[in-house]
């Protein structure tokens, strides 16, 4: 069975996204094990800015995730403000140590965002949904705030930059990287036996630009 991972963090509208395509790929043979990471420590480590932190890509980005979602059948709601802080989502996955329950878990809360309007940032909010889904609310938020989940967290984030993770949803197959929601084809074209030429892949970057931006 193929091991995927995939790095995901609510605030990411495309994460949403791909949380419906998760059976696609189970269905096809990967064993997926979601990996909760900070995508603002992805950005401040790459030296890079969100999408929706630059307007002309802000309105661009959630036409395309109304668009996509209405292609697809799926509601629409949004959190009541983007983008907001979902550490401690992320802090309640985190401390959700079994794989499972870990992806049972992140799909309820970004759907519930995402579809419903959830304010998934609120701590009342994360306890009443993990209680309707079957889990113990309060003790996910107690574990949330120690220091070994939020080292865990902190780990995850470091290790996911040291491996070349910049954005979210990502997934990784052996060193292989599929980012966005909109590389599942691409993945499953993978795990189906596709392959590039990696000799012809290195050759090309290998070469040295013709031009440089100055910044």
């Amino acid at each position: 069975m193929a091991q995927v991972q995939c790095y995901v963090d609510p605030v990411s509208p495309y994460a949403w996204l791909a949380t419906h395509d998760f059976a696609r790929l189970q269905a096809a043979g990967a064993e997926l094990t979601l990996v909760p990471v900070l995508f603002a420590g992805l950005l401040n480590a790459h030296g890079n800015i969100g999408p929706a932190e630059l307007p002309a890509k802000r309105r661009y980005l959630f036409r395309d995730v109304m668009r996509e979602a209405a292609r697809r059948g799926m509601r629409f709601a949004g959190p009541p403000g983007h983008p907001y802080n979902p550490l401690l989502a992320l802090r309640v996955c985190t401390a959700a140590l079994d794989a499972g329950a870990r992806r049972r878990l992140f799909v309820m809360l970004a759907r519930a965002c995402w579809e419903d309007g959830a304010d998934i940032s609120d701590a009342a909010t994360l306890r009443r949904l993990a209680d309707g889904a079957g889990f113990d609310g309060q003790a996910l938020l107690d574990a949330a705030v120690t220091p070994a989940v939020k080292g865990r967290l902190a780990e995850a984030t470091a290790r996911a930059v040291a491996d070349g993770i910049f954005g979210v949803p990502t997934y990784r197959l052996g060193d292989e990287l599929f980012w966005g929601a909109d590389r599942v084809d691409a993945l499953l074209w993978r795990l189906d036996g596709g392959a590039i030429d990696e000799d012809a892949l290195a050759a090309f970057l290998a070469r040295a630009p013709l031009a440089t931006r100055a910044r």
